[in-house]
């Protein structure tokens, strides 16, 4: 994890509803250093936990819920501008959402149950 790095250019880029909530996380350097925090462990948790298949069903719920939050704080919306350079041109999907949905399909399809290490962790039914 770099230290150095900063959510501050995302979030001054926000748009949408939450543009005000951004502004007031940045202008706090304490808080925007324990969003920063959140962020770099929450990604890193997440990231883990599905890699390892360790608690998945959680981990793509808390993944979601994150992307979903990017997503709202910079929606790529046709009518809205940013200072970043855009990655290809989307009218409402782009690849938080497409990221989300794979998520939930990980969520409905607990995949690392039967190959990952939850299947450690669960007992096994027996097939109905």
């Amino acid at each position: 994890m770099n230290p150095f790095w900063s959510s501050a250019a995302f979030l001054l880029d926000a748009k949408w509803i939450f543009s005000g909530i951004a502004k007031w996380m940045v202008a706090s350097p304490s808080i925007l250093g324990l969003v920063d925090n959140l962020n770099m462990w929450g990604l890193t948790i997440i990231g883990t936990c599905l890699i390892l298949g360790l608690f998945s069903r959680y981990a793509s719920y808390a993944g979601m819920i994150l992307i979903l939050v990017y997503y709202l704080f910079t929606p790529s919306f046709w009518w809205l501008d940013y200072a970043r350079p855009g990655e290809g041109s989307y009218l409402v999907v782009n690849k938080n959402l497409i990221e989300a949905c794979a998520l939930f399909v990980l969520y409905q399809f607990p995949t690392s149950e039967i190959i990952g290490l939850d299947r450690l962790l669960i007992k096994y039914k027996p097939f109905k």
